[in-house]
């Protein structure tokens, strides 16, 4: 190979990754681009198979009701933003579990503790392998699964307090 066919390669990689920032740019000023989009591969699909210290997926289809699951940890800065917005979740009724995402049991009490309980469960993934087979890009992450066991709905990011009526709703309560 010769010295130009090699410098092709990172040139040809840089003008990709250009244009690929440049129509996010065209995204964000038409309003059509959502850094929260990202699609998950488990809406309409059921719930993944999971056992964890705490709950599973058998624990989360037995309930015959709405479950909004929230992958969390004590030590997620966007977390800490999202704790109201939880609690308010929970004064509402809404059936609230949460998952700590590798995070350390001790850790996951003070946080608690300091911020407010809102789960009805809690479980602990803290090698992060359930994260992975659900396809969470960081945490908070947040799911509601239908009565059925059926994935409905995902959210990217901490909870804004605009979600509580919207989630209440979603899950009757």
């Amino acid at each position: 190979m010769n010295r130009r066919a090699l410098l092709a390669v990172p040139l040809g990689a840089a003008v990709l990754g250009g244009g690929a920032f440049f129509a996010m740019l065209k995204g964000l000023e038409k309003g059509t681009f959502d850094p929260r989009g990202v699609p998950s591969q488990l809406i309409d699909k059921p719930l993944p198979e999971f056992l964890l210290p705490g709950f599973s997926r058998a624990d989360v289809v037995a309930q015959k009701k709405p479950v909004v699951i929230n992958f969390f940890a004590s030590w997620c800065v966007p977390c800490l933003d999202e704790a109201d917005t939880l609690m308010k979740l929970h004064q509402r009724g809404v059936n609230l579990w949460g998952i700590a995402y590798k995070d350390k049991a001790a850790q996951t009490t003070q946080f608690l503790q300091r911020h407010g309980n809102p789960y009805g469960r809690m479980a602990m993934d803290d090698k992060g392998l359930v994260g992975i087979d659900w396809g969470i890009t960081g945490v908070p992450e947040t799911y509601l699964i239908d009565a059925n066991g059926i994935v409905r709905w995902r959210f990217v990011g901490p909870l804004p307090d605009g979600a509580v009526d919207g989630l209440a709703k979603m899950v009757g309560a």
